[in-house]
């Protein structure tokens, strides 16, 4: 059992006291996934099923939406299938009601360009090139021409204006975009390297104009807060992912935090699945509840449990 000290870190009394933090949920420990080298700090379960979906996708070619109330690994998806084929880093693109495709492919900085060119002219010096004022959006750097597709997370669309959709039929479709501003440079300056999503890498665009060798894995997302147009629905390739039952609840505690954490807390797989209505309960606040009972912590004290398998928000 988890003694007082150790529990009550914060006391709320004023007093400044300097305490050591309790090791984190694997889950929430950003410097080891920083140093995991490409390794998932714990597998990602999914049906062999829903895998072939994901494969269809990737044969295809295709945009993968995938839908799913909160909690069921929506997002989760596109590291998998990142580090399962070696593809590096996850391009992150979070759709909210104010995103455009424009944002997200690129933005250029005309007023920093026109300061540092009237800068370098007051002191002789050569201006700049263009390509520093350009960088690339998440979904511009996953259409840059590489030898293997980068994976793109388009996360929550269903969030955006209803028009967004619509707007990516034509880039997803041609699997390419234009830079009106660099297409308009002469063509002795036709070549110009730009800034990406990446801070450490750059992109060659030819006379303005982005075109992938090899069409990115994209992962789209959505609650289900807005049905989508036809013509979106038919390029894509379709997932609906089920809330996990029993079963699937208890391997996913065990990937996270060992056959340990499972000693012990059928009471709280009993009070998640009571409690779980669609859209109302995420698999992270049971795995929240379970670490915390491993930790010698008494959920039963003062309403605790109810704090962590607090219901969301309305339904969705």
């Amino acid at each position: 059992m988890t003694s007082e000290a150790q529990w009550r870190l914060f006391r709320g009394d004023g007093e400044r006291r300097v305490v050591p933090l309790p090791e984190a949920p694997p889950w929430r420990r950003f410097s080891e996934r920083a140093a995991a080298d490409g390794r998932l700090p714990s597998p990602y379960l999914i049906s062999r099923q829903h895998a072939d979906v994901v494969n269809a996708a990737l044969h295809l070619r295709r945009p993968l939406l995938v839908t799913g109330h909160p909690g069921t690994g929506k997002s989760s998806l596109a590291e998998a299938i990142a580090h399962e084929l070696g593809l590096g880093d996850v391009l992150r693109w979070p759709v909210n009601s104010r995103s455009t495709v424009q944002e997200a492919l690129y933005r250029y900085d005309a007023i920093g360009r026109l300061r540092e060119t009237t800068l370098s002219r007051d002191r002789s010096e050569k201006e700049p090139s263009i390509g520093v004022f350009v960088r690339l959006g998440p979904l511009g750097t996953a259409l840059v021409p590489r030898e293997r597709p980068r994976v793109l997370l388009v996360d929550e669309l269903d969030k955006g204006d209803v028009d967004l959709p619509n707007d990516l039929l034509t880039v997803f479709e041609e699997g390419e975009f234009e830079i009106p501003e660099l297409a308009r440079l002469p063509e002795k300056e036709s070549i110009v390297e730009v800034l990406t999503a990446r801070a450490d890498e750059q992109a060659t665009v030819v006379r303005g104009r982005v075109r992938c060798s090899e069409f990115p894995v994209v992962v789209i997302t959505s609650n289900g807060e807005r049905d989508f147009p036809p013509a979106f629905l038919r390029r894509c390739v379709q997932l609906e992912l089920p809330a996990p039952d029993e079963d699937r609840l208890r391997a996913i505690v065990t990937a996270h935090l060992g056959g340990d954490a499972m000693a012990e807390v059928d009471d709280l797989l009993r009070a998640f699945l009571q409690r779980r209505v669609p859209g109302q309960l995420a698999t992270d606040q049971l795995l929240n509840a379970v670490f915390l009972r491993a930790g010698g912590v008494d959920l039963d004290a003062d309403g605790l449990l109810d704090a962590v398998l607090h219901r969301l928000g309305g339904a969705v």
